[in-house]
């Protein structure tokens, strides 16, 4: 793999989305031609209320047939609860080998309230993400309640864990409360990768507290490129290591038009549209726009949701990604296992075992 010193890694990732599908075999197609292209993950969108599969058992089926792709499914934080999240990630991560993200949302709309009975009336947008957050919180402490070496599987004395090293939790949040250690051990990656759409009403903060990756909507390289600064600020402000937070690029991608260029009258960059930013072109097209806005530091790298699935990325894969690897801009493979490796990101020392035992 090319690289320059000095120059940031260009991350992609994007969307295996195939609304209507209600078997797994599709997504495993597109993921495994993802995972060709080197991407750094794949997401796959889920509301509460929506028809058809759930997203996180769609890629927890497809994670052994798979061997370096991230997997980030969404997850409503509103009406689940958050011990039973965090156990799912985390078995995502193990089944995954390492490569278990995730991605919370929320659940304003009445109909799905009315599904669970978990509450009597849906608390405002505000809220919901400040709900998020906390969830985001205490999955963290839950994946840290083991220790790494709180196995021991010792057969002659038939002790499976060292008591010592597993962590007491008590989290009480404004909505909820959880009780640990988790039912889980800690995951691979210690802690499996957040990732938030920062452009969502009410999540900015959400993503500069808790997130390793940070969504950002916007069709313009100079806004994209505030935004950015401001996150990494408020990421500061937070206590935390700027450069351990990665912004990229949200863009959906019409690549239909094959070769030619981007509609006529934006300059080849993407529309702004009700659905989010919309980039239509051609792959060459594409590269172009991608090494651009990631050269001039608007992003760490994109994430890019197809307007046709299989077409698109098809398109994404077989063209674009091949010219940006020509320019050596994106590696032509992966150098790690683990989503946190693809990212570049540490994997995260447990907080009990070097703090001891927060509440």
């Amino acid at each position: 793999m090319t690289s320059h010193p000095g120059r940031r890694p260009l991350h992609l990732a994007a969307a295996v989305d195939l609304p209507g599908t209600h078997t797994a075999e599709p997504y495993l197609r597109l993921a495994r031609l993802a995972e060709r292209g080197a991407l750094d993950f794949v997401t796959l969108h889920d509301a509460f209320g929506a028809a058809g599969l759930d997203a996180l058992a769609v890629l927890s089926r497809i994670a052994p047939r798979t061997s370096r792709i991230g997997l980030v499914p969404t997850v409503t934080t509103t009406h689940t609860e958050p011990f039973h999240v965090q156990a799912a990630v985390a078995t995502l991560d193990w089944v995954s080998r390492g490569r278990a993200g995730w991605r919370p949302d929320v659940s304003p709309g009445e109909a799905e309230a009315a599904l669970t009975g978990r509450r009597a009336q849906v608390p405002p947008p505000a809220d919901l993400w400040h709900e998020a957050g906390e969830v985001a919180d205490v999955a963290r402490k839950l994946w840290d309640s083991w220790e790494d070496d709180a196995e021991i599987r010792d057969v002659a004395t038939g002790r499976f864990v060292d008591r010592e090293k597993l962590h007491h939790v008590d989290f009480e949040g404004r909505t909820f409360s959880v009780r640990g250690p988790s039912i889980v051990p800690r995951p691979p990656q210690g802690n499996p990768v957040t990732v938030v759409d920062a452009t969502r009403p009410y999540a900015y903060d959400v993503a500069a507290r808790h997130a390793d990756v940070a969504l950002v909507g916007v069709s313009d390289p100079d806004q994209l490129a505030a935004v950015r600064t401001g996150l990494r600020r408020r990421a500061a402000e937070h206590g935390r290591d700027p450069d351990d937070l990665r912004v990229l690029a949200a863009l959906r991608i019409d690549l239909g038009e094959g070769e030619s260029a981007a509609l006529p009258g934006h300059g080849g960059g993407p529309l702004p549209t009700g659905e989010g930013p919309l980039y239509r072109g051609g792959p060459v097209d594409l590269a172009d726009l991608i090494a651009d806005w990631h050269r001039s530091g608007a992003a760490d790298g994109f994430h890019l949701t197809p307007v046709d699935p299989r077409r698109d990325l098809e398109r994404l894969v077989n063209g674009t990604v091949p010219l940006l690897q020509h320019r050596a801009l994106f590696r032509t493979f992966y150098p790690g296992s683990t989503l946190r490796e693809h990212l570049g990101l540490a994997r995260p020392v447990s907080q009990y075992a070097t703090a001891g035992d927060p509440r």
